[in-house]
């Protein structure tokens, strides 16, 4: 009996620990806060399990509106006054805001990972923004149409008509 009573006061002193020691590594200023820092201990995996399952979940399948032309080149404009700031542009330059963002934003106007992505995923992101990133959601800012226009630009970025890929351009 006297033996169990220990293992049972060290697992509740074990667990306790365990949170005491996160809190302690928080408040006492060990945690990397700064964009330049890396990432914490399971941080990436953390986060991107909770974004993958949260998308899985909500991300719309199919999209209203048509890749046409006229769609992609909307979607070229608002991409331009809204993403390129931190997204770049067709030749893969960097803004100094870009340059000093943790993570790192994405290309995604060339490269695989994000326009090999459903469409709905990415108009989620650009609906609902992307927490602890940067990433802002444009709801209240965007209609639904620049939304999706945007999205579908994305998604076809690697073949856009010559018009919205001129649009792309560094000027």
């Amino acid at each position: 009996m006297q033996g169990m009573r220990r293992f049972l006061l060290g697992l509740i002193l074990g667990l306790l620990a365990i949170p005491l020691a996160a809190f302690l590594y928080l408040r006492m200023g060990y945690a990397p806060v700064a964009t330049a820092a890396p990432p914490m201990p399971l941080e990436r995996a953390l986060t991107s399990m909770a974004l993958d399952a949260r998308i899985a979940k909500e991300a719309p399948a199919n999209s209203p509106i048509g890749a046409t032309p006229e769609n992609l080149l909307a979607g070229a404009k608002v991409y331009r006054e809204n993403c390129a700031v931190c997204h770049g542009l067709r030749d893969g330059s960097r803004t100094a805001i870009a340059k000093g963002m943790f993570p790192r934003p994405p290309e995604l106007m060339h490269g695989k990972g994000v326009m090999d992505d459903p469409v709905g995923e990415t108009y989620w992101k650009v609906k609902n923004g992307i927490r602890l990133t940067g990433m802002p959601g444009f709801t209240g800012s965007l209609t639904k149409t620049e939304m999706w226009q945007v999205s579908q630009l994305v998604r076809e970025a690697a073949k856009l008509p010559p018009a919205a890929a001129a649009s792309l351009e560094t000027k």
